[in-house]
């Protein structure tokens, strides 16, 4: 050892060799995986999702969702082609509640154009599965998958299927008995099922954007109060997603075009009127007044406590935080907003778009506001990392 010891008055010059830079520790070690091309995988499926989410709006909106009425996964990808297809798929659409109680006068143009809305649907759910399992084989097969994120990659991809079947659980609801609609609380479902699957997709970008070790560290600097109130937030915005479906699902935001009353009354008249009878509980799912009623609470419950967690984000540290909960207070009321503009012009097919596509932003600038409570972006005074 004592011939490697160096003399204090030894000349250290450019010619010295330099000290060797050091290691990182056990993590940097693993398997670090390609953490940015599983992001952007991510992002494309993120805006598949997106894009799914709009065309099942419209899908819903424009009454197209029980012009198919069998589940084919693999030869229900090609469209009918000749007349005498068309004819087969318009004969069955006609054997439906929905064709013989409310469209009984279609002819074979107007069955086409729903048509094509439900295959689009049905077709992006397969582009999204397809992108999925080709993305996910690729990093599999070349093992860029970052350490601890198989699971996670698996999961979704296992949600994408439920989601499929699920979906078809929702149609087979209006191909039978009295009902001329897919059931509300199914469409719920669904739709629920599919704000999941994109929030994973948008939490995991946000782990992505990071290493591993710049997680950790991050970590120590955890916001728990700020996290638990944006938790509380997802979960209440989470559930108003769900109001939301139920009102798509019978109609019920053209129930009473008026704010901030429900017509003349704070609390809609005949909110537990049921026309075909039934347990007074149906009336949430059911009574166009009272699921728009209850929506509106939960709307204004959402807002407050989004004001309420940006208020206290606002004493935070780390301006990414402060930010972030601004961006989140801030889309939440400008969906209120449109929330009420829809309703007050009778829930027009665009404007019910754009509410939904609202929902979507909203949901994910919550999420990003809880993913910087749990991992706050630390900077110097300068603003640096």
């Amino acid at each position: 050892m004592a011939g490697n010891k160096r003399s204090i008055f030894e000349e250290v010059g450019p010619e010295a060799k330099p000290a060797e830079a050091p290691k990182g520790g056990m993590i940097d070690a693993g398997r670090g995986g390609a953490r940015g091309a599983v992001r952007a995988w991510l992002a494309v499926l993120f805006a598949l999702v997106v894009a799914m989410i709009a065309v099942g709006g419209l899908t819903r909106l424009t009454d197209s969702g029980l012009s198919i009425t069998e589940w084919r996964p693999v030869t229900g990808a090609l469209p009918p082609t000749t007349e005498a297809d068309w004819q087969a798929e318009f004969a069955k659409y006609q054997a439906s509640p929905e064709f013989r109680e409310q469209n009984s006068a279609m002819d074979l143009a107007a069955f086409k154009s729903i048509y094509w809305w439900e295959w689009g649907h049905r077709q992006l759910g397969r582009v999204i599965g397809l992108v999925w399992a080709a993305g996910f084989l690729f990093f599999w097969a070349t093992r860029r998958i970052p350490a601890g994120w198989t699971g996670r990659l698996v999961t979704l991809g296992a949600l994408g299927g439920l989601q499929g079947a699920i979906g078809w659980w929702m149609v087979s609801s209006g191909l039978t008995g009295r009902m001329v609609d897919v059931a509300s609380y199914r469409l719920a479902v669904h739709l629920g099922l599919a704000f999941a699957i994109l929030g994973l997709i948008a939490w995991h970008m946000l782990s992505l954007s990071r290493s591993e070790p710049q997680l950790l560290q991050a970590r120590r600097s955890r916001e728990g109060k700020l996290f638990s109130m944006a938790t509380g937030v997802m979960h209440l915005a989470f559930l108003q997603i769900l109001l939301g479906a139920l009102v798509a699902g019978i109609d019920a935001g053209r129930a009473f075009p008026t704010w901030p009353l429900m017509g003349e009354s704070f609390f809609p008249a005949d909110a537990f009127y049921l026309p075909e009878g039934g347990p007074a509980v149906l009336a949430f799912f059911e009574n166009p007044g009272l699921v728009q009623f209850v929506h509106r609470i939960g709307a204004y419950l959402l807002l407050a406590l989004a004001i309420f967690a940006y208020v206290k984000a606002r004493r935070s540290a780390h301006p990414a935080t402060r930010a972030a909960f601004a961006r989140m207070a801030t889309m939440v009321f400008g969906q209120a907003v449109l929330g009420i503009v829809t309703v007050l012009h009778g829930a027009p097919l665009a404007l019910g778009l754009v509410h939904q596509l609202g929902a979507v932003a909203a949901w994910v600038l919550i999420l990003r506001a809880r993913h910087r409570a749990q991992y706050p972006i630390v900077q110097s005074v300068r603003g640096t990392r």
